[in-house]
C-alpha cells in the first residue's frame, strides 16, 4: 500500500471513529435524561408552599394536613414551610413565584385560576352538587382532572382541588328571601365573572372589594352585604355588621394545589407519587372535616345573634339556566362539566 492510499484508509477510519462517538454520546444523553429524575431518589426537600387564607381557616388546616403526610410518607425527607395570610403577595404574585420556582407549591383560588385559565369557571356552575362532599368526590372526575390539567402550559403541574365552605349570601339589614329581594343592592363578590353574574341575573350590582376592606364597608354602608362561605364569616366576624345569613350553598369553592412543574419532574417517581398522595390525603381532610362543621358554624353565628335561614336553589332556577346557557357554549371543559354534574 504506498502513502497516499495508507493516508486515505487512515482518515477514513478517523471518520468513522467520530461517527461512532458522537452517537455513543447521544445514546449516554437520551438514557441519562429518561431516568434523570431517578438520580434524586431519596433526595431531602425543604419545599415553600403559600396560600391566601389565614391559620384559622380550613385551607391552611389542610395545607398543614400535607405537610404532615408528606414528612411521614417521605420518612422525614420531605418538609414543606408553609406562608399563609397572603405572607408571599397577591394570588397572581403567588402563582409566578410557583411557576419561577421560587415557591413550589401554592393553594391558589379557582376564582383567581380561571382569570388564568377560563375552564377553572366550571366550578362556580351555581348548585351542580348536593353538598360539599359530592364535590369532594367529583374531584375523581375526568373533567376535574382534564381541568386541573390546563395549567401544565404554565409550567405548573395541578394536584389536586381542596374545598373550603360552599357560598352562602349574608345581608346588612334585609332579609332576602328570593332573587328579587336583591334588586338594587350592592354586594361584594370574588372578582369571578362566573361569580359575578349569577348576582347580575339576580338585578343586584356587585363589588369586588378585597377582603381586608370588606368589614368597613359593609359598616360603613358601601356595600348592603356579600357572597361569603361560613368559615369566612366566623374568621372575619362579620356577624358584628350583617344581620342577616341566607345558606344557600350554591357553589363550591375549591383551591387549585399546584407545584412547580420543574421541580415536580425532578423527583423520582416515587417522590412525585409521595407528593399526589400526601395531597389527596389533605384535600380528603379538608372536605370531610369542613362538611362536618356545617351545623356547628350555623349554631355560631346564630349564638353571635344572625337570623340564619335556608334558601331552596330552587328559588334560584331562572340563575342557573341563564348560567348555563351563556358559560356552557364558551368552553367545551365548561360544557362537560354542566352536562356531567347538572341534575
Amino acid at each position: 500500500m504506498n502513502v497516499k492510499s495508507l493516508r486515505k484508509w487512515g482518515l477514513n477510519l478517523l471518520s468513522l471513529l467520530l461517527v461512532l462517538g458522537v452517537l455513543s454520546a447521544c445514546g449516554s444523553g437520551e438514557s441519562e435524561k429518561s431516568s434523570g429524575s431517578e438520580d434524586n431518589k431519596g433526595k431531602t426537600y425543604t419545599f415553600k408552599l403559600a396560600h391566601i387564607t389565614p391559620p384559622s381557616h380550613m385551607w391552611h388546616k389542610g395545607a398543614e394536613k400535607f405537610k404532615e403526610e408528606l414528612e411521614k410518607r417521605s420518612e422525614g425527607r420531605m418538609k414543606v414551610e408553609i406562608y399563609p395570610s397572603s405572607q408571599l403577595g397577591t394570588e397572581a404574585d403567588m402563582v409566578e413565584q410557583i411557576a419561577a420556582g421560587s415557591v413550589d407549591f401554592g393553594l391558589i383560588t379557582a376564582a383567581y385560576m380561571s382569570s388564568r385559565e377560563p375552564s377553572f369557571a366550571a366550578w362556580f356552575t351555581p348548585y351542580a352538587f348536593e353538598d360539599l362532599n359530592a364535590a369532594n368526590e367529583a374531584r375523581d372526575s375526568e373533567v376535574a382532572k382534564k381541568i386541573l390539567n390546563t395549567i401544565d402550559k404554565q409550567g405548573l403541574v395541578g394536584l389536586d382541588y381542596l374545598f373550603a365552605g360552599q357560598r352562602v349570601m349574608l345581608f346588612k339589614d334585609k332579609e332576602v328571601k328570593d332573587p328579587s329581594d336583591m334588586k338594587g343592592l350592592k354586594l361584594r363578590v370574588t372578582p369571578s365573572p362566573p361569580m359575578q353574574d349569577f348576582y347580575h341575573f339576580s338585578g343586584a350590582s356587585t363589588e369586588g372589594l378585597p377582603l381586608p376592606e370588606v368589614y368597613s364597608a359593609v359598616q360603613t354602608g358601601v356595600i348592603d352585604g356579600m357572597d361569603m362561605d361560613l368559615d369566612a364569616a366566623i374568621t372575619n366576624k362579620y356577624h358584628e355588621v350583617v344581620k342577616y345569613g341566607a345558606v344557600t350553598n350554591h357553589m363550591v369553592w375549591p383551591a387549585v394545589a399546584m407545584m412547580n412543574k420543574g421541580t415536580f419532574e425532578g423527583l423520582s417517581e416515587e417522590d412525585q407519587k409521595i407528593v399526589r398522595e400526601s395531597m389527596a390525603a389533605a384535600a380528603d381532610f379538608a372536605a370531610t372535616t369542613r362538611a362536618g362543621q356545617e351545623e356547628e358554624f350555623k349554631q355560631t353565628l346564630k349564638d353571635e345573634g344572625m337570623k340564619i335561614y335556608e334558601l331552596d336553589s330552587k328559588v334560584f332556577k331562572e340563575q342557573m339556566k341563564q348560567y348555563d346557557e351563556k358559560y356552557g357554549p364558551t368552553d367545551p371543559l365548561i360544557q362537560e362539566f354542566i352536562d356531567t354534574f347538572r341534575k
